[in-house]
């Protein structure tokens, strides 16, 4: 209904042609793809938006708010969507008709928009959807919003996301629970014996303990970039805990260019009412938050064998999900020209992350495709995505919109020689 009803009459008013996909894996989270070509020999941009949100969790927004209305209060417009993606795809399209127009119903460059309805549940058959129609979503460049900045006055760009790696431990010891005053001592205890495992794989401070699950050394450019930035500044964040994580690193470099390693859950017996017995099996879910170079492929590998060394060959490994890792080289000169149309529309520093901190579909962008992706969130930390309250800062949504009419029509502009620039600037770094 959101496609078709909101974002193809609206992409259609500018001149697209719109076509609309059914998804080959889920129901009722379809795909839309437009295009608007004006003349084969200019540059094209792919956009990239998602209709849809998480579940909205009426009862606990706060008296004077509901997800489901939009509802506009001093600075904030409030309602689920506004910060995730609603808000941020909006912002863009309204860039991209405020150039429209201005051009006289010409953009200067061609444009592609990919939609989809899945997001909020890992992005079911957009990968084969960016296979399916590679030909037809073929472009020169990917420009999108999601996700926060790094706080509400630092515009931001990021040119990837680090990678998640869910994965279950389960020890199965026996079929039942026993006495634990008749065999406690005699009968080994799969969540004691789990809890050491999981011991064994992160350390008290967080630091990971597998080398195999770690990053390749952190670059000198990645370090210069991430040199001045401090992760998280809002009034209503959490404190951060400076000695936890990986030693000797910044807390930028642990968020942006690092790994971690969470529990996520676990669970022996019953811990809503516990009984007086060693229970039969334990289970745990982790999850990898990796970088670019991390040995992805092989983490079971590398969990069967860490765990070994350490007395632990009774733990079944299963993966229950993994999204890729994505970072486009910072020193390409579309990054260079991004940042400076974003200072120029904002009179301020604009804040460079060489990737987010949290998981977005881009590798289909930037693997299936092929593309150069750049990424300016219009949101902030402390929007309430995925939480109840969620709103949009007006202050960044029209700043959003200006940073964006920028781009888009210095794109018209510049595009060839940019991209030129960045073909030569890919020899090059290949060369080297």
């Amino acid at each position: 209904m959101y496609l078709k009803q909101i974002i193809q009459p609206e992409l259609e008013s500018l001149g697209f042609k719109v076509t609309l996909i059914e998804n080959p894996i889920l129901e009722n989270c379809p795909f839309l793809i437009a295009e608007r070509c004006e003349d084969p020999a200019l540059p094209t941009v792919l956009c990239y938006g998602h209709g849809d949100v998480v579940f909205g969790d009426t009862a606990n927004w706060r008296e004077g708010l509901e997800p489901w209305q939009l509802i506009e209060e001093n600075d904030r417009y409030y309602g689920r969507g506004t910060a995730d993606n609603k808000g941020q795809h909006t912002i863009n399209f309204a860039a991209l008709e405020q150039v429209y127009i201005a051009r006289g119903k010409k953009l200067g460059f061609n444009c592609k928009v990919l939609f989809e309805m899945g997001e909020e549940i890992s992005s079911p058959g957009l990968a084969m959807i960016a296979e399916q129609y590679k030909e037809q979503l073929k472009a020169d460049l990917f420009i999108a919003s999601d996700g926060p900045r790094l706080s509400a006055d630092k515009p931001t760009l990021f040119l990837g996301s680090r990678g998640c790696a869910n994965f279950k431990l389960t020890i199965n010891s026996r079929d039942q629970s026993y006495h634990s005053g008749n065999w406690g001592g005699l009968l080994s205890n799969p969540a004691t014996q789990l809890a050491n495992a999981i011991a064994c794989l992160v350390d008290k401070r967080g630091s990971i303990l597998v080398n195999g699950l770690k990053p390749p050394a952190i670059s000198l450019t990645i370090r210069e970039i991430l040199s001045n930035i401090e992760p998280t500044n809002e009034i209503n964040d959490p404190k951060i805990d400076l000695n936890w994580g990986e030693p000797d690193l910044t807390p930028a470099e642990r968020l942006f260019a690092w790994n971690s390693l969470e529990v996520l859950a676990f669970t022996a017996g019953n811990p809503a009412k516990p009984i007086n017995a060693i229970p039969p099996n334990a289970s745990t879910i982790c999850q990898l938050r990796f970088v670019v170079g991390t040995d992805i492929k092989n983490i079971i590998q590398h969990l069967e064998e860490h765990l070994k060394q350490h007395g632990f060959d009774n733990i079944q490994i299963e993966i229950c999900g993994i999204t890729a890792a994505t970072r486009f080289d910072p020193t390409d000169p579309l990054v260079n020209w991004a940042l400076s149309n974003i200072q120029k529309a904002t009179d301020k520093k604009p804040t460079l992350l060489p990737n987010l901190g949290g998981s977005l579909p881009n590798d289909v962008f930037a693997d299936i495709l092929g593309l150069p992706t750049l990424w300016i969130p219009h949101s902030y930390p402390a929007c309430g995505q995925h939480s109840v309250n969620e709103h949009m800062l007006k202050t960044i949504a029209y700043e959003g919109l200006n940073i964006m009419t920028h781009l888009f029509w210095s794109l018209g502009e510049q595009g060839l020689k940019l991209l030129q620039q960045h073909k030569y600037h890919q020899q090059h770094h290949a060369e080297k």
